[in-house]
């Protein structure tokens, strides 16, 4: 049973939090029917996430048996899990998917987008160097817009290319500590990238976020403009977790690893709720 938890990934559900991103920012974070749409959209990504990471893993399953540490730590490749066990427990994510069909379809309706970029992904676009990255960053943009549609809010356009940018940059420096620790060796796309590269990629996407954050918030949002030296800090924080500390390989590993990472993110949202609390409450 434990492993087939840990097939699912479900330390990777941190990631689908930017499903809630327009309730913080629509202000409806004090209503319990806006709460319950939105945490129901969050339940189905966590779902589709992990179906997708399954997908992935049986695809590769032959590949992590090479890798020093996706033997060991992946189910499947580890021999942990059997192939008809992840078949079945496939079979089931998938069936919730379904039920949740019926019940929001048109959030459904964004997570299949996400299901079919990520079959996309795990069969050929993973193999596409920039491509491959882009894909991983638009995925969270349809984490945003999911959201968006379970509580029939509009997001901005700032918001959407701000999210793009950050995934670009985690997903840029996801591929620079694959670079660093495993060499060219962990993926075959890592033949087709050198550090330099990928540091540049990081670059220009941290700043593009930044940028764009600010931009949002002085053109839509000025009462969040205490929060733009927050988000500054957190950037230069997590540059500062790669390269003295050596993480980010996994972006989920590197914000529960560092206390100061977690409470920054803590406090930009602590504070998006103190400016964004409605009025009459």
């Amino acid at each position: 049973m434990i492993d087939l938890l840990r097939l699912m990934r479900p330390k990777q559900w941190v990631k689908n939090v930017f499903c809630l991103a327009p309730l913080i920012f629509s202000g409806l974070f004090l209503q319990p029917q806006a709460i319950s749409q939105a945490a129901f959209a969050f339940f189905l990504f966590c779902v589709a996430s992990s179906a997708t990471y399954i997908v992935n893993d049986l695809r590769d399953r032959e590949q992590d048996r090479l890798h020093p540490k996706k033997s060991k730590m992946r189910p499947l490749a580890s021999g942990a899990v059997n192939v008809p066990e992840a078949l079945v427990l496939l079979g089931g994510l998938y069936s919730i998917l379904l039920v949740g069909f019926w019940l929001e379809p048109e959030v459904l309706s964004v997570i299949l987008l996400y299901l079919l970029l990520n079959v996309a992904y795990s069969f050929v676009l993973k193999h596409q160097p920039v491509v491959d990255i882009f894909t991983i960053a638009l995925g969270f943009v349809i984490r945003v817009y999911a959201g968006a549609v379970a509580l029939s809010v509009p997001v901005s356009s700032w918001m959407f290319i701000t999210t793009l940018c950050l995934a670009l940059y985690l997903a840029a420096v996801k591929r620079r500590q694959e670079l660093s620790q495993s060499g060219a060796g962990g993926r075959k796309v890592l033949e087709k990238y050198s550090i330099g590269l990928v540091d540049r990629y990081a670059e220009m996407s941290a700043t593009g976020a930044l940028v764009f954050y600010s931009m949002f918030v002085l053109s839509e949002r000025l009462e969040l403009v205490i929060t733009i030296p927050i988000v500054l800090f957190g950037l230069f924080r997590y540059w500062y977790v790669v390269e003295a500390l050596d993480g980010g390989e996994s972006p989920t590993d590197a914000l529960f690893d560092d206390k100061q990472l977690l409470v920054t993110v803590i406090v930009w949202v602590a504070v998006c709720a103190w400016a964004l609390w409605p009025e009459q409450v």
